[in-house]
């Protein structure tokens, strides 16, 4: 199994000439960073996360995370010494507020950075992933003396974070959950209930898991409008930081799951022993607006997955392809096989998941910006627009994002053949990896319903017809640039789903069944255009670069092609997508229920 090599020539393309990067420079937040020092963090962190973390990920495949009869959870080896390396080097803190010994880089860099850690391995990152969510929630709504308490150490990466929403009986529906939260007389709240799926819900990596919790006080209202958020340490915290006694929670068993072993999926018990102690964030029943304060973020790290872990596949089955001989050409000399990768069903397979990858670097990146510039822009007015921009991009991000993971990481498996279904060949371990991640945070058909229901009608569906007309300007201007096999395609595409957000408006979006029914598939259309667009900015930006004789040539000339596979092989699914977004529900109903199971 080959280990990963972060493809920094790429990140550092897609940053400077895709999204721009140093445009950020500019936002007094990030005006003392050090961005222009930008190329060599991203070298420092490849190296730490090629050579730290990626060899612990077939480790924590094999070995996974065990429960102890004590209820405390043993990573494994390996897994200690790398965590330990990670948070003494600072990268989890990288985009985190200063003020509270964060690093104050853009959320873009901070991406960047979790690209890498995610593909290195993503059992591990997801420990990362759940206590920057922690941060983000603690940041925007807990009180000083909350944020002085924990946000340090959990920006340091001392401390880990939780998030716990699922219950047994409720799943998705968060609104049934139960846990109860009673009032004592010191201020703090006795937590009692049950919480599934919590992902690194107890662990042996940091010596406190800060737990984000909720549950319903008494006499609260039914549903989601009466859940509140707590804080539930594993281990109490005195006012000067110092830990003291256990809480009252227990794990008392982990789920056996498809892939990434190494992450510990717990059943988390709070109270059996009279009450676990917790305490209020913000206002009672407000807990459901306060986790999706996160969400944007989360949607997008869960996204980055997808990304991350395709690319892994991808360096391993082009690795593969590059030393497997099987099989002839026309031209190979008789009693010799030729290499695979000269096979051309083989290098559709490669260039399908080179192309995608790349598309998909380029919107993770462009979402992140999006946030940058929602939080930080000095003007009003453009942080409206990033933060729309963020609420229509997150969708694609998460949903399209990691329906890719699935797809591209089984390619990579094909390109192995009967190997790759070996496990010793590791391929499978990302297939098996990558398949939570269109569950996690909303599965991605609540992605489509988001998209249609609530981000196709914002400001009465402008703000999709303003990203329409930009696409459109880009196919104009690539071919206007002799980039006319990206520019025509990218043009044809755009029309089609300019015709199905129309129809999708005119029909109710997510309001009716006809809406709902064309979500999914208009998701895929809306994903795989945006990827199109992006790979046609990037193929502008080569050619600028080669008519300039700056760069690597070989690198600038292999983006115009990969941009051109992409328009030629891969957009044109969107004009073959637009009858599935706009034929309505009626064929989804046709056959009765009981009859589906004949």
């Amino acid at each position: 199994m080959s280990e990963y090599t972060p493809p920094l020539e790429d990140m550092k393309f897609t940053l400077k000439e895709v999204v721009d990067v140093k445009s950020l420079e500019d936002f007094p937040s990030f005006e003392n960073v050090g961005l222009e020092s930008l190329e060599d963090l991203l070298d420092e962190a490849g190296r730490f996360f090629s050579q730290v973390i990626s060899p612990t990920n077939r480790t924590g495949d094999l070995q996974g995370s065990s429960l102890n009869p004590d209820g405390s959870v043993t990573t494994p080896d390996g897994f200690l010494e790398a965590y330990s390396q990670y948070v003494d080097a600072g990268w989890g803190a990288i985009s985190f507020d200063p003020e509270y010994g964060g690093g104050g880089f853009p959320w873009l860099v901070g991406i960047a950075i979790t690209e890498m850690l995610t593909a290195a391995n993503m059992a591990l990152s997801l420990n990362p992933m759940l206590t920057q969510g922690s941060i983000h929630a603690l940041t925007a709504h807990g009180d000083i003396g909350q944020k002085l308490k924990w946000l340090p150490k959990l920006i340091t990466g001392e401390w880990a974070g939780t998030m716990n929403l699922t219950e047994p009986q409720a799943g998705s529906d968060v609104g049934a959950l139960t846990t109860k939260a009673e009032l004592q007389d010191d201020g703090s709240y006795l937590i009692t209930g049950q919480k599934i799926y919590i992902t690194w819900g107890e662990h042996n990596l940091t010596d406190n898991i800060v737990h984000l919790v909720l549950a319903r006080t008494p006499d609260a209202p039914v549903g989601t409008k009466g859940i509140s958020l707590f804080i539930v340490p594993k281990n109490l915290v005195d006012d000067n930081g110092n830990i003291g006694e256990a809480n009252d929670i227990k794990c008392i068993s982990l789920e056996h799951k498809l892939g990434i072993h190494a992450s510990p999926t717990c059943v988390l018990q709070f109270g059996d022993n009279g009450g676990a102690r917790g305490y209020l964030v913000g206002e009672e029943n407000s807990g459901m607006r306060y986790m999706f304060t996160m969400m944007n973020q989360a949607r997008l790290a869960v996204g980055l997955e997808g990304l991350a872990v395709a690319d892994r596949a991808y360096q391993q089955a082009i690795e593969y392809a590059l030393e497997r001989r099987q099989g002839r050409r026309s031209d190979t000399p008789k009693g010799e096989s030729a290499l695979i990768v000269e096979h051309p069903d083989v290098r559709r397979m490669l260039m399908t998941m080179k192309a995608y990858i790349e598309a998909m670097r380029c919107l993770i990146y462009l979402n992140a910006k999006a946030i940058d510039i929602a939080h930080n822009h000095p003007d009003e007015t453009e942080r409206q627009s990033g933060e729309e921009l963020t609420n229509l991009l997150t969708p694609l991000s998460k949903g399209w994002c990691t329906d890719l993971g699935n797809e591209l990481t089984s390619l990579g498996i094909q390109i192995h053949g009967g190997m790759g279904f070996v496990e010793e060949t590791g391929a499978a371990q990302h297939y098996r990896d990558i398949r939570i991640a269109g569950i996690y945070e909303g599965t991605n058909g609540i992605q489509a319903i988001d998209l249609v229901g609530r981000k196709l009608n914002m400001r009465n569906g402008a703000v999709v017809s303003e990203l329409l007309d930009e696409i459109d300007d880009t196919a104009a201007e690539l071919s206007n640039s002799n980039l006319s096999t990206i520019g025509t395609p990218l043009q044809s595409a755009n029309e089609s789903l300019r015709t199905a957000s129309t129809w999708l408006l005119e029909n109710g979006g997510g309001s009716t069944d006809a809406g709902l029914a064309g979500a999914t598939p208009y998701l895929r259309m809306f994903g795989t255009t945006v990827g199109g667009w992006l790979m046609g900015k990037a193929a502008l930006a080569a050619q600028a670069s080669l008519a300039e004789n700056t760069g690597d040539s070989e690198f600038l000339e292999a983006k115009i092609e990969t941009a051109t596979f992409y328009a030629q092989q891969i957009l044109p699914q969107v004009t073959g997508l637009l009858p599935s977004a706009t034929s309505g529900a009626a064929s989804l109903f046709a056959i009765d229920s009981d009859t589906l199971r004949r």
